[in-house]
């Protein structure tokens, strides 16, 4: 059996023109990303490894969430072949994951994850939305045989409306 969490990077700045994959949070993916971490725990394994993109968007929600996790922050592996858009792509690196890790926990970008979730996953999501997560099930000892699995649970930002009263929508 092996479990992926997906991780949708939270939302970023596009106050000041930068390259894509330079572009930081803005106050509201800091804001959401706090706001997930505060709601994931106990739907994650006991063990897991986790991967990020290197873009600096998925890097700092990576960072939030693992701080807030306890997860310790040297344990994250950072690649630059999961800045990608493309669900193929995204499939080929998650296929390259150790088969000693059962649950890998995956920070990258749209439209790959949704993309992904659609071709992986046994429901269909129009939009796995900036700081969603989307755990799969999938029932394969190897990861290089990825094959259709279950989602098991999604937590997006907008599931807690009703919290959100103060949420910072840009930064000054």
């Amino acid at each position: 059996m092996k479990n992926l969490i997906l991780i949708r990077h939270s939302k970023s700045s596009w106050e000041t023109p930068l390259k894509d994959i330079d572009r930081p949070l803005s106050r509201r993916g800091i804001f959401d990303a706090h706001l997930i971490s505060s709601k994931i725990q106990e739907y994650l394994p006991k063990s897991f490894v986790v991967w990020s993109s290197y873009a600096k968007r998925a890097k700092e929600t990576a960072i939030i969430i693992s701080q807030n996790l306890n997860i310790p922050l040297d344990t994250i592996v950072f690649k630059q072949d999961l800045y990608t858009f493309d669900e193929c792509e995204l499939e080929n690196e998650i296929k390259k994951c150790e088969n000693n890790f059962d649950n890998l926990i995956l920070f990258g970008h749209n439209d790959a994850i949704t993309n992904f979730v659609n071709k992986f996953g046994n429901l269909f999501i129009e939009n796995v939305p900036t700081s969603g997560v989307v755990s799969l099930q999938f029932s394969i000892n190897d990861w290089k045989k990825l094959e259709k699995g279950k989602i098991v649970k999604t937590i997006f930002p907008s599931h807690f409306k009703h919290e959100q009263q103060h949420k910072p929508e840009s930064i000054h």
